[in-house]
């Protein structure tokens, strides 16, 4: 890398003369090497089919009333902190208020480059545990809130149909009874060959109109192959929803008796909780995405 070759020119260059101030330079210059470096790295394990796209993000207020709902307000918070922080657009599209605090439910989008393959990391139960400023009598309380991310899918599933994916015949179209309804070879039948699904038509004497007609039930029925395609690929991202109570959590927030944020999947941890919640999340996303799958807990 040509920058490093520089910077190893200039920190040698610096240190024969003393140069502090080039030296600093130098320093600054390594730390976003460093960074650009990590960056790299990063897209090379974010390599899923829809890790490159947008995400849409949906956060749900466990069992425990008051105490989980406003845990969930929190964490609506630090992911819209954190989205901010990477330049992305957000927009709460859904948000059900709680009747005391906090919310039961909020859907929110996320749009920037990687959305999907970052927020994929923060997919499970996060727990919560804190001195309850609801509870009179100060005790600790433990709450669960649930974060699921879905990749966002486009709905125009306009379907492009290539003419090498097609096989049309001509056949003699029939009337009642055996009878020719025309001595041409005008019906025609449509495969398409990827995925075997056929439509004919035999309805017109033009052949020009039965293909044309027999196209568009072709194009309804690859729709609905497409649409079902789509829609069993979301169901199976669902599918990987875990209950949201204790045993199923991915990470703790810990604010009392001491001050704590630990992956159970990595072993990540850090005693800046204040940070975390203001949207710090990276180390913990980074550490997730970098961590082999049969190394997780």
């Amino acid at each position: 890398m040509k920058e490093l070759e520089d910077s190893r020119l200039l920190l040698e260059l610096a240190a024969d003369q003393e140069d502090v101030e080039t030296l600093h330079e130098v320093s600054s210059g390594l730390t976003e090497l460093t960074r650009q470096v990590r960056a790299l790295e990063l897209t090379t394990v974010l390599s899923g089919e829809y890790d490159k796209g947008n995400a849409i993000l949906s956060i749900n207020a466990g069992a425990g009333g008051t105490e989980s709902q406003d845990w969930a307000q929190m964490l609506l918070r630090m992911y819209l902190r954190w989205c901010e922080t990477k330049g992305f657009r957000t927009e709460v599209i859904d948000l059900l208020e709680a009747e005391e605090a906090g919310i039961k439910n909020a859907t929110v989008t996320v749009a920037g480059p990687y959305a999907y393959g970052y927020l994929r990391a923060e997919i499970g139960v996060h727990r919560l545990v804190r001195i309850s400023p609801f509870d009179a009598s100060k005790r600790r309380h433990t709450s669960f809130a649930s974060l699921f991310v879905y990749p966002e899918i486009s709905d125009d599933l306009e379907v492009k149909i290539e003419e090498k994916d097609l096989r049309i015949d001509t056949f003699r179209a029939g009337g009642h009874g055996g009878q020719h309804i025309n001595v041409t070879d005008s019906a025609v039948r449509i495969t398409h060959l990827p995925t075997g699904i056929v439509a004919s038509c035999q309805n017109e004497r033009s052949q020009h109109k039965n293909k044309a007609m027999a196209m568009k039930v072709l194009r309804a029925r690859l729709y609905d192959h497409y649409k079902r395609q789509q829609d069993e690929e979301m169901a199976k991202l669902e599918g990987e929803k875990a209950p949201i109570a204790w045993g199923s959590q991915i990470r703790s927030y810990v604010l009392a008796p001491y001050q704590l944020v630990k992956d159970h999947r990595t072993g990540e941890e850090t005693g800046n909780v204040t940070a975390v919640l203001d949207g710090d999340l990276d180390r913990f996303i980074e550490s997730f995405l970098f961590t082999p799958p049969d190394a997780k807990a």
